[in-house]
Protein backbone atom coordinates (compact mmCIF):
# COMPACT_ATOMS: atom_id res chain seq x y z
CA UNK A 1 0.00 0.00 0.00
CA UNK A 2 1.20 3.49 -0.88
CA UNK A 3 0.20 6.78 0.68
CA UNK A 4 0.19 9.55 -1.91
CA UNK A 5 -0.17 13.32 -1.98
CA UNK A 6 -1.14 14.79 -5.33
CA UNK A 7 0.56 17.95 -6.55
CA UNK A 8 -1.90 20.51 -7.91
CA UNK A 9 -1.14 19.85 -11.56
CA UNK A 10 -1.50 16.10 -10.98
CA UNK A 11 -4.97 16.53 -9.49
CA UNK A 12 -6.01 18.68 -12.45
CA UNK A 13 -4.55 16.16 -14.92
CA UNK A 14 -6.39 13.35 -13.13
CA UNK A 15 -9.71 15.18 -13.21
CA UNK A 16 -9.40 16.13 -16.89
CA UNK A 17 -7.97 12.76 -17.96
CA UNK A 18 -4.96 14.64 -19.32
CA UNK A 19 -2.43 12.53 -21.22
CA UNK A 20 0.44 14.26 -19.40
CA UNK A 21 -0.40 12.08 -16.40
CA UNK A 22 1.60 8.96 -17.16
CA UNK A 23 0.21 5.45 -17.17
CA UNK A 24 2.27 4.37 -14.16
CA UNK A 25 1.12 7.27 -11.98
CA UNK A 26 -2.46 6.87 -13.18
CA UNK A 27 -2.38 3.19 -12.21
CA UNK A 28 -1.02 3.89 -8.71
CA UNK A 29 -3.58 6.66 -8.11
CA UNK A 30 -6.43 4.44 -9.31
CA UNK A 31 -5.36 1.46 -7.18
CA UNK A 32 -7.95 1.24 -4.39
CA UNK A 33 -5.38 -0.26 -2.03
CA UNK A 34 -3.52 3.08 -1.98
CA UNK A 35 -4.46 6.12 0.06
CA UNK A 36 -4.54 9.27 -2.05
CA UNK A 37 -4.67 12.72 -0.46
CA UNK A 38 -5.32 16.22 -1.73
CA UNK A 39 -4.09 19.11 0.39
CA UNK A 40 -6.15 22.15 1.30
CA UNK A 41 -3.21 24.05 -0.23
CA UNK A 42 -4.05 22.54 -3.61
CA UNK A 43 -7.63 23.75 -3.54
CA UNK A 44 -6.41 27.17 -2.39
CA UNK A 45 -3.96 27.35 -5.31
CA UNK A 46 -6.66 26.27 -7.77
CA UNK A 47 -9.09 28.84 -6.40
CA UNK A 48 -6.56 31.67 -6.73
CA UNK A 49 -5.53 30.72 -10.26
CA UNK A 50 -9.16 30.26 -11.31
CA UNK A 51 -10.06 33.73 -10.00
CA UNK A 52 -7.14 35.21 -11.95
CA UNK A 53 -8.32 33.49 -15.13
CA UNK A 54 -5.19 31.31 -15.30
CA UNK A 55 -7.06 28.00 -15.32
CA UNK A 56 -10.42 26.38 -15.56
CA UNK A 57 -11.40 24.01 -12.76
CA UNK A 58 -14.58 22.84 -11.05
CA UNK A 59 -16.09 25.30 -8.57
CA UNK A 60 -16.65 22.90 -5.69
CA UNK A 61 -13.29 21.20 -5.26
CA UNK A 62 -14.29 19.83 -1.86
CA UNK A 63 -17.04 17.74 -3.45
CA UNK A 64 -14.86 16.86 -6.44
CA UNK A 65 -12.10 15.53 -4.19
CA UNK A 66 -14.60 13.60 -2.09
CA UNK A 67 -16.32 12.12 -5.17
CA UNK A 68 -12.94 11.01 -6.50
CA UNK A 69 -12.44 9.05 -3.28
CA UNK A 70 -9.40 11.06 -2.23
CA UNK A 71 -8.63 11.99 1.35
CA UNK A 72 -8.55 15.65 2.37
CA UNK A 73 -5.36 16.81 4.04
CA UNK A 74 -5.72 19.96 6.16
CA UNK A 75 -2.83 22.30 6.86
CA UNK A 76 -1.61 22.19 10.46
CA UNK A 77 0.60 24.55 12.42
CA UNK A 78 3.30 21.88 12.30
CA UNK A 79 3.09 21.80 8.49
CA UNK A 80 3.48 25.58 8.41
CA UNK A 81 6.52 25.44 10.66
CA UNK A 82 8.09 22.68 8.57
CA UNK A 83 7.47 24.55 5.29
CA UNK A 84 9.20 27.60 6.72
CA UNK A 85 12.25 25.53 7.66
CA UNK A 86 12.77 24.06 4.19
CA UNK A 87 15.90 25.08 2.31
CA UNK A 88 15.42 27.80 -0.31
CA UNK A 89 15.26 25.47 -3.32
CA UNK A 90 11.79 26.33 -4.56
CA UNK A 91 10.14 29.73 -4.19
CA UNK A 92 6.57 28.51 -4.80
CA UNK A 93 4.87 28.59 -1.38
CA UNK A 94 2.24 26.06 -2.45
CA UNK A 95 4.87 23.52 -3.48
CA UNK A 96 6.89 24.17 -0.34
CA UNK A 97 3.82 23.38 1.77
CA UNK A 98 3.13 20.20 -0.20
CA UNK A 99 6.72 19.09 0.41
CA UNK A 100 6.39 19.83 4.13
CA UNK A 101 3.10 17.94 4.33
CA UNK A 102 4.47 14.94 2.43
CA UNK A 103 7.50 14.80 4.72
CA UNK A 104 5.47 15.25 7.91
CA UNK A 105 2.80 12.70 6.99
CA UNK A 106 5.04 10.11 5.32
CA UNK A 107 3.45 10.54 1.90
CA UNK A 108 4.90 10.10 -1.58
CA UNK A 109 4.38 13.34 -3.51
CA UNK A 110 3.08 12.70 -7.03
CA UNK A 111 4.53 15.45 -9.20
CA UNK A 112 6.36 16.33 -12.39
CA UNK A 113 8.11 19.29 -10.73
CA UNK A 114 11.89 18.88 -11.09
CA UNK A 115 12.71 20.97 -8.01
CA UNK A 116 10.73 18.91 -5.50
CA UNK A 117 12.99 15.81 -5.39
CA UNK A 118 15.85 18.10 -4.29
CA UNK A 119 14.14 18.32 -0.87
CA UNK A 120 14.71 14.63 -0.24
CA UNK A 121 10.98 13.95 -0.13
CA UNK A 122 9.67 10.68 -1.57
CA UNK A 123 8.40 11.39 -5.08
CA UNK A 124 6.36 9.41 -7.56
CA UNK A 125 6.90 10.72 -11.10
CA UNK A 126 3.64 11.96 -12.60
CA UNK A 127 4.82 11.54 -16.18
CA UNK A 128 6.30 8.42 -17.74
Amino acid sequence: MKRLLLDTHVLLWWLSDDRRLGASAREVIADGRNEVFVSAVTTWEISIKRSLGKLTAPDNMDAVVENAGFGKLPVSLFHGDQAGRLPDIHRDPFDRMLVAQAQAEGLDLVTSDNYIPQYGVKVLAASD
